[in-house]
């Protein structure tokens, strides 16, 4: 597993060059946070505007695709559901792990932006995350490049045992 990591910027975000970006919500937090909140700004709140179709609902497993460009540089954003905020934990963490991977694997992503689950809105700490997307890379087939949205006091505990790019 190959990453880089990315700041959880808009102007960092823009000079990506990157065919997918991938963040997960909560059924019961709005205005969503994290990149998804980010993303949604940039997008005048069509994302938002989607949610409120009912066209996605932030249950676990749930997912929804749209285009991004010309607003980001990106082709594809997937924003998947987790879940309530206070079921969150260590499976559901996981679970959305998986989805991510399945998602980006499905949509034969070359390059993509990826947030973890639950690191965009605090549910899980950055050590707790590393650890369970390393025990993760040590049992299935991760993505096998990709910029990580991580502020820089965070990334420490990802580049243990890994080989982090930096940018």
């Amino acid at each position: 597993m190959t990453y880089r990591f990315v700041e959880p910027d808009l102007r960092r975000l823009d000079e990506l060059s990157a065919d997918l970006v991938v963040c997960t919500f909560f059924e019961d937090e709005r205005p969503m946070r994290g990149l998804a909140g980010l993303l949604d700004w940039r997008l005048a709140g069509e994302v938002s505007a989607r949610l409120r179709e009912e066209l996605a609902t932030g249950i676990s497993g749930d997912a929804l695709l749209m285009p991004c460009s010309p607003r980001l540089p990106f082709d594809k954003l997937v924003v998947l559901g987790l879940g309530t905020r206070a079921a969150f934990d260590d499976d559901v963490f996981r679970a959305g792990l998986a989805h991510v991977v399945r998602v980006t694997t499905g949509l034969a992503s070359r390059r993509s932006v990826v947030e973890l689950p639950g690191r965009g809105s605090g549910a899980i700490d950055a050590p707790h995350a590393a650890e369970l997307t390393l025990e993760a890379a040590r049992t299935t087939p991760l993505i096998e490049s990709f910029w990580l949205v991580e502020p820089e006091e965070a990334r420490s505990p990802f580049t243990a045992n890994t080989r982090p790019v930096y940018r």
